[in-house]
């Protein structure tokens, strides 16, 4: 167990290693509920993860697969112990909890380990990027013109994500962040154009500094792009351990399935080989900065 470790991260990382150790026997969930006298759904939400696992239960069914080297074992115990821990982190305090998504706490225990986050977002800054002013104009027209979500969401929702900027660019070993946007979004006003200024330039200040490496997606690809919606793929310490979180206005998803992570995986590799590069990307930044401010002065 790596020290500092989450729930969410440790589910994971057993759900993985009991998932490899049914494949390597070349056993179905099928065969290996009959052999422990479970019931199929049991074997599969503790795959999935949905589930945690007591240590007993565990230790039959590593007997089970054959998983005996004691180091391991004892590994997989503490993942499965700290697994059922209840997190403890600032998210999951009553301020937060009522008012965010499951897939959104669990987003964030994933993305205070993750080495490597790439985000792509089509149509507006990611919320962790984000400005308090912009971010405030963003949750407000959800709050308020549609009404999608309440006033206490959006309050504690913008709490969130400040918080959530500091829990990724803040720390010791911080991730590589890869964001890829959409051109357009270069040229959406949200809460006016003082406010699109100071976002703006915030974002220059991370690409400026290393913090982020922006790509930008041209307008000629603006059709198919946008309908993709927005996704992150995070890394937790090598590509094949990944995590993808997804996003629509209507929900979000946690998806730990490799194919779909390698599939997302591989849309970003083939719009980030159509976008600008991080320099032309740099520099359409700087000039729609300067247009604005050049329409501010006048």
């Amino acid at each position: 167990m790596v020290s500092g470790d989450l729930p969410a991260v440790a589910r994971r990382r057993l759900r993985l290693a009991l998932r490899g150790g049914r494949d390597a026997r070349g056993l179905t969930q099928g065969e290996v509920a009959e052999a422990l006298d479970w019931s199929l759904s049991k074997v599969q939400r503790i795959e999935s993860g949905e589930v945690t696992v007591s240590g007993t239960d565990l230790r039959a069914l590593l007997e089970m697969l054959e998983v005996n080297d004691p180091a391991t074992v004892a590994e997989l115990v503490q993942d499965a112990r700290t697994a059922r821990r209840r997190v403890a982190g600032w998210w999951d305090t009553p301020r937060y909890r009522s008012q965010l998504t499951p897939a959104l706490m669990q987003l964030i225990q994933f993305e205070s380990q993750a080495t490597t986050i790439r985000a792509f977002s089509p149509a507006l800054i990611p919320g962790v990027l984000q400005t308090p002013r912009h971010a405030e104009a963003v949750l407000s027209f959800w709050a308020g013109e549609l009404g999608v979500i309440t006033d206490d969401q959006r309050a504690a929702r913008l709490e969130v994500r400040l918080r959530r900027r500091e829990h990724i660019f803040d720390r010791a070993e911080r991730p590589t962040y890869l964001l890829t946007i959409d051109e357009s979004v270069l040229s959406r006003i949200a809460g006016g154009r003082e406010v699109a200024i100071e976002q703006l330039q915030h974002l220059m200040r991370h690409v400026a500094d290393g913090t982020i490496v922006l790509r930008i997606i041209p307008l000629s690809l603006a059709g198919m792009i946008l309908t993709l919606g927005s996704f992150s793929v995070l890394e937790l310490g090598s590509e094949k351990d990944a995590v993808l979180y997804r996003e629509s206005w209507a929900k979000d998803e946690i998806l730990h399935e490799s194919d779909e992570v390698s599939r997302h995986r591989r849309i970003l590799d083939t719009i980030e080989r159509r976008s600008y590069s991080a320099e032309r990307s740099s520099r359409l930044l700087a000039a729609r900065i300067a247009a604005l401010l050049a329409e501010f002065d006048n």
